[in-house]
């Protein structure tokens, strides 16, 4: 029993480590702000975000890179994850509400067969590209593990880890935290 509440313990501490290194840099996890398993990261507090860059589910490549300029919001899902389903039209509906300001979407679906997260997409009128990604590179990468999903990455224009939700996502949650990075001023966002 003791062991298991140390695991368990020792579990906890290294899931909150996580989710703040990959808002920050150089130790600074402290400037972040940790509320509710939601970590936003004031703009010259966040760190630039690993490559994220592959195979699209429908055939050929993409890379974040080339939206640079635009708020990415990058959701971490698959077809067999029930809060993943959940969250669908909540994500589409966020994307269709801020697509026009500057503002783009990426799924990246993990630990699935193509056939299933096609029909996930199709079935779920998801508008957005998602790299498919079976091993979870790009999700370790990220330091999501996917165990952890669904989680939703929101980089800013400058392609830095603005926020970092480890749930399920609802659009009356996520729609404000996304305009209010979008909002946000390339020149106000700080030293690189």
């Amino acid at each position: 029993m003791r062991t298991r509440r140390w695991a368990v313990g020792l579990l906890a501490a290294v899931t909150a480590t996580t989710v703040l290194s990959g808002c920050s840099g150089g130790g600074r996890e402290a400037d972040c702000d940790n509320v509710g398993g939601i970590v936003e990261c004031a703009p010259d507090q966040r760190s630039d975000a690993p490559r994220l860059a592959g195979e699209l589910l429908e055939g050929g490549s993409y890379d974040v890179t080339q939206q640079r300029g635009q708020v990415v919001v990058v959701n971490f899902w698959g077809s067999w994850c029930a809060p993943c389903r959940a969250e669908a039209d909540d994500l589409e509906n966020t994307y269709q509400a801020t697509k026009d300001s500057g503002v783009t979407f990426l799924g990246i679906n993990v630990q699935d067969s193509r056939d299933k997260a096609i029909a996930f997409e199709e079935g779920y009128g998801i508008s957005y590209p998602s790299l498919f990604d079976p091993g979870s590179r790009l999700a370790l990468d990220l330091d999501i593990p996917p165990n952890t999903i669904p989680a939703t990455v929101i980089l800013d224009r400058e392609g830095r880890i603005a926020t970092v939700i480890r749930a399920a996502v609802r659009q009356e949650g996520l729609q404000p935290i996304v305009e209010r990075i979008a909002a946000e001023s390339t020149a106000a966002s700080g030293p690189r």
